[in-house]
């Protein structure tokens, strides 16, 4: 299976201190590898990995003297992924929901795996724009337990709770 894994340019992937979706990221990304898929990995430059690396941008952001704002190195990646979205047979974005409309073409070949808290009061709104971007056509992931707690899960339709242990 030809599969993209696109992470977040905050930290490289995996990170060298600070940085759990990057580690969860090349955890992933190692053991597809591992396993024989075909695997391309759209990171910071300085990231590490078996998998094909796409460097959209140097190094790390968060680690970059001259990098003020995230945000233009994360949509010049995202056009990239958009031209590059016919050659693989599903996409998996850890970056929230920054994808979200631009991928409406191939929102089936998509899995987003949600790493941060989703009870937040600022999230709801976000999850609640259906009309502009139905959210619910997004296969998504994640491991977060509050959701079940608070009952907020009515805006995250189709959530899958997942819990991996790895032993490195």
């Amino acid at each position: 299976m030809k599969v993209a894994q696109i992470a977040p340019l905050y930290e490289s992937v995996p990170p060298k201190f600070y940085g759990g979706t990057e580690r969860v990221v090349s955890y992933l990304t190692e053991e597809l590898v591992r396993q024989g898929h075909d695997v391309t990995l759209f990171a910071s430059g300085d990231s590490r990995t078996s998998a094909k690396l796409v460097r959209c941008c140097d190094m790390a952001l968060r680690l970059n003297p001259i990098s003020m704002d995230p945000l233009p190195y994360h949509v010049i990646m995202l056009e990239e992924v958009r031209r590059k979205a016919d050659e693989f047979d599903i996409l998996h974005f850890h970056i929230d929901f920054l994808h979200g409309s631009l991928v409406r073409d191939f929102a089936g070949r998509t899995v987003t795996t949600l790493h941060g808290r989703l009870d937040l009061p600022h999230a709801v709104p976000f999850y609640m724009s259906s009309e502009n971007c139905p959210w619910w056509q997004f296969p998504m992931i994640s491991a977060n337990t509050c959701v079940r707690q608070t009952g907020s899960e009515p805006f995250i339709m189709g959530c899958l709770v997942a819990y991996c242990r790895f032993n490195r």
